[in-house]
C-alpha cells in the first residue's frame, strides 16, 4: 500500500477509490433493484460490495491518514489526527448503528444515499485536497495561502465590478 501511494500520490488514489465506491454503490442499488426480475443479480451485487470494499481500501481507508498528518505542521498534528480519528470512529458507529433502520426505510435504493454522499465527498476532494505527494509542510500550506489570496482578489474584483456598475 505504501509504495502504491507513494508512486500514484495521495489525491489520485482518494479521488481514485471515491469514485470506483461511488460507481459500485449505483450497480449495488442497480442489483438489488433488479434482484426480483433477475436471479443473477445477485451476483452482481456481490461483485459491487467486493469492489466497494477493495475501493475503499485502497483510497478512503487509508489516505485521510496520510493527508491528515502531511497538512499540519508537528505543533497541531496531535490535535488534528484526533479530531480526524473522532470524525472517523463517529461516522462508523452512526452508520453501524443507523444502517438497518435506513436499509429497512429505504428497501433497495439504501446504498443511493451512499451513492450520493460520495458525490459530495468526490467533489469535496477533487477542489479542496491538494495533493501532498513529495511536498513539505510549507509548500501544502503555500497552496492553501494562495488559494486563499485568489479567493479573496476574486471577491475584491467582483466587489469592485458591482460598484462600478450601481
Amino acid at each position: 500500500q505504501v509504495f502504491l501511494v507513494e508512486k500514484a500520490g495521495r489525491r489520485s488514489l482518494f479521488l481514485a477509490g471515491l469514485m470506483g465506491m461511488l460507481i459500485s454503490a449505483v450497480v449495488m442499488t442497480v442489483g438489488l433493484v433488479l434482484l426480483s426480475q433477475f436471479a443473477w443479480m445477485s451476483y452482481v451485487s456481490m461483485v459491487a460490495i467486493f469492489l466497494f470494499v477493495i475501493f475503499f481500501e485502497v483510497g478512503p481507508g487509508p489516505i485521510p491518514w496520510f493527508i491528515v498528518a502531511e497538512l499540519f505542521s508537528q505543533g497541531p498534528r496531535p490535535a488534528a489526527i484526533a479530531v480526524a480519528g473522532f470524525c472517523n470512529w463517529a461516522c462508523n458507529f452512526i452508520v453501524g448503528m443507523c444502517f438497518q433502520y435506513i436499509a429497512d426505510l429505504c428497501g433497495p435504493y439504501v446504498f443511493a444515499i451512499f451513492a450520493g454522499l460520495l458525490v459530495i465527498f468526490f467533489l469535496f476532494a477533487y477542489f479542496k485536497v491538494p495533493e501532498t505527494k513529495g511536498k513539505s509542510f510549507e509548500e501544502i500550506a503555500a497552496v492553501f495561502r494562495r488559494k486563499k489570496l485568489s479567493a479573496k482578489a476574486m471577491t475584491e474584483l467582483q466587489d469592485l465590478r458591482r460598484s462600478e456598475v450601481a
